[in-house]
């Protein structure tokens, strides 16, 4: 019982921090460096998928902390009542984040592209915090309808495979297909994030892909852009028995996402999903 407790214990530690996340989005990032034959793998390589790793922890904790979604109650999400209970923590770790992604990105030179770098930072900095006031109240870009999993789609894809493209030197319309393919796959796993938090966002009136088309019409859209997402890996010659595993997993939690389902089932599985492309091509 007692291991089985520790156990949970770390589990939920490595999830709810969004260490799970960002490991995720590190191995895509190695995945793209795969893309074009690279004689070594080397040290800057390496670098890069530290920086995305960083990245993605200090945008995802920063995000868990902020000051009023700590008024907001947990309901039964375990999720949300364990980064509210380890907040400092969060905080802490988000500041490792970027401490180490901050010499990485200075060290390595990234500052040269950073005309291309920061608009994209300050969507996902951005993203949560109230930017504006509608209709009585403040308002973030989240709560743009149906902005959001483009939102994430958008920073999620140009991260992974553009820092990749931009460290070997290559222009980026070698990447075009592949950025395509990930956004599309990010959107039809976004959606099933929307399905998780629909009673929130009906509360809210934040119109997402459930709000707006019922979990029906939601899990259609994000069958549809996995769809996409397949017939654009086949186009530019992704293997096919990875695109099949791939379409597979993430079909199975499309059609089995519901609010009512676990953290676990979202934080291990949904978020799980990004990782089947990237260790089947790593493998490969």
């Amino acid at each position: 019982m007692a291991s089985r407790f520790w156990l949970r214990r770390v589990l939920d530690a490595v999830l709810y921090s969004s260490v799970w996340l960002a490991g995720a989005a590190a191995a895509q990032t190695a995945a793209t460096f795969r893309r074009w034959p690279v004689d070594d793998w080397n040290a800057a390589h390496s670098r890069v998928v530290m920086l995305v790793f960083a990245a993605t922890l200090l945008v995802y904790n920063l995000d868990a902390v902020l000051p009023f979604k700590h008024g907001q109650p947990a309901g039964a999400s375990g999720r949300k009542a364990w980064q509210q209970r380890h907040r400092q923590a969060l905080a802490l770790l988000a500041g490792v984040a970027a401490l180490g992604g901050g010499y990485l990105f200075l060290a390595d030179g990234w500052w040269r592209y950073l005309p291309a770098l920061l608009p994209l930072a300050a969507l996902a900095l951005l993203y949560s915090w109230p930017l504006g006031r509608w209709r009585g109240r403040a308002r973030a870009l989240r709560e743009v309808p149906l902005l959001k999993i483009f939102l994430i789609a958008g920073v999620w894809s140009a991260i992974t495979v553009g820092l990749p493209t931009l460290a070997l030197h290559r222009p980026l319309a070698e990447a075009v297909g592949l950025l395509a393919q990930r956004f599309c796959l990010v959107l039809a796993l976004a959606i099933v994030f929307d399905i998780r938090d629909l009673s929130r966002d009906q509360a809210a009136g934040t119109r997402t892909f459930p709000v707006v088309l019922g979990i029906a019409g939601a899990k259609v859209s994000a069958l549809t852009f996995l769809a996409g997402a397949m017939v654009l890996g086949f186009e530019r010659g992704a293997p096919p028995l990875g695109l099949a595993l791939t379409a597979l997993a993430a079909a199975t939690v499309i059609v089995l996402a519901d609010e009512r389902r676990s953290d676990y089932f979202f934080a291990l599985w949904a978020d799980g999903v990004l990782l089947v492309p990237a260790l089947l091509y790593l493998l490969s």
